[in-house]
């Protein structure tokens, strides 16, 4: 006989017709409670989180509040049919076996909002304040697959509690993982590269960048397979993270987005390199003075750098604050230089090479002195040789010369005739 049917009779009560109205009772009180939990208690405890210095208690206690609730629901039915009812033993197994299938279920419900609070909670209060942007990124992806994994693990604790053999399913589990592995290896290859490269942190959206094999361009978006480019022709340009992480990159936004500017120009041989200098850090003073795009803080820099064929090199060194405004800021320095030197009268020569012979030591018919250079011509292919005459001793004398210095007609020839 059950427990309660001693009870009821010293009441004066039939069992049968009072089990039921228990049954019920018991359900109703497990739901009271629960209720009053859902409602009161748990309001009250939220408020206490208030006057702690971190919300991480608010998020702990937000995520079991619908857990606790459907579990005390759950345990009052679980209640309100085994207390008063005599079941049958294999009635009794079934129904412990309902209750454990449940409460396996609303533990892996606990244990995904636990990590799902947690998870939300990182995103909002830590990842602002850290340099990488990875955390943003495996966030989301590792509340996915921590979320997959409970549910996984809490499939398999319902079957081993249906007294299903669980080996063989790990083990084909096992198997099958393998088989996948190897039929996604270039996806996982670039899923780990793009891992590496959110890693490093080397690379963000926004950055200019060039790669070894000369494209270039903003970076879009670092994704876990590819990250996108878009070039200054404006077009889309996709690198796998396997090829990406392996390959040399420029970025040119880092370690700080400013660009230096290093400019390279040559004047003759015959001019005044103190003029010219003065000029060139001029035109460079006006420059970061007057144009917002140039550093003025960092200062302007110029040096003579080699004698060449035509000219004396020198350069000039200034900083642009982003990589877009060193293309500006170069072009307008070349501008400003080049109308000064032409006020100045400094001359930039066209490529010439001269070339001096030892009295005696050329063949005949060939100056002392010869010059050849890029001469523009409107009529030919755009080359021509130039000749400049030589002092009379150094040219030598033959027919057909009618040069200022070759003989006359009624000049003796060399033999005196």
């Amino acid at each position: 006989m059950h427990f309660l049917d001693p009870w009821l009779r010293e009441l004066g009560l039939d069992s049968q017709l009072w089990l039921p109205a228990t049954s019920i009772s018991i359900f109703l009180t497990a739901a009271v409670l629960a209720f009053v939990f859902y409602r009161v208690i748990y309001p009250i405890v939220l408020r206490f989180t208030n006057f702690t210095p971190t919300n991480l208690d608010v998020r702990l206690v937000r995520a079991f509040r619908r857990p606790l609730t459907l579990g005390i629901l759950a345990g009052g039915l679980y209640l309100s049919i085994v207390l008063p009812f005599d079941l049958a033993p294999e009635v009794r197994q079934f129904i412990d076996h309902a209750a454990g299938i449940v409460g396996i279920l609303l533990g892996a419900f606990a244990v995904n909002r636990l990590v799902i609070n947690l998870s939300n909670w990182y995103t909002e209060e830590i990842a602002p304040h850290t340099r990488s942007t990875l955390d943003d990124r495996m966030m989301p992806m590792f509340r996915r697959i921590a979320g997959g994994t409970i549910y996984v693990l809490g499939g398999l604790l319902v079957l081993d509690l249906l007294n299903i053999n669980i080996s063989p399913l790990i083990a084909g589990l096992g198997l099958g993982g393998l088989a996948v592995a190897l039929a996604l290896q270039p996806t996982l290859s670039n899923l780990f590269a793009g891992t590496y490269v959110m890693t490093e942190g080397v690379v963000h959206s926004g950055d200019y960048i060039e790669l070894e094999n000369g494209v270039a361009g903003y970076v879009i978006d670092v994704g876990w397979r590819s990250t996108r480019l878009r070039t200054w022709t404006n077009n889309l340009v996709v690198v796998p993270n396997s090829r990406f992480a392996e390959t040399i990159i420029t970025n040119y936004q880092g370690p700080i987005p400013a660009v230096n500017i290093y400019l390279t120009c040559g004047v003759s041989l015959d001019s005044d390199l103190v003029r010219v200098e003065q000029v060139c850090r001029e035109e460079m003073d006006a420059l970061l003075e007057n144009d917002p795009r140039a550093v003025k803080e960092y200062g302007s820099y110029f040096a003579y750098e080699s004698f060449d064929d035509s000219n004396i090199t020198f350069y000039l060194f200034i900083q642009a604050k982003d990589r877009l405004a060193s293309f500006e800021v170069q072009s307008e320095l070349i501008r400003m230089v080049q109308q000064r030197f032409r006020e100045e009268g400094i001359v930039i020569n066209y490529p010439m090479r001269t070339i001096n012979f030892a009295n005696g030591s050329g063949a005949p018919g060939i100056p002392g002195r010869l010059e050849s250079g890029l001469a523009r011509s409107g009529d030919g292919p755009g080359i021509s040789r130039q000749r400049r005459e030589a002092p009379a001793s150094n040219v030598a004398h033959g027919d057909g010369a009618d040069g200022p210095d070759a003989p006359g007609p009624d000049a003796p020839g060399p033999d005196g005739g």
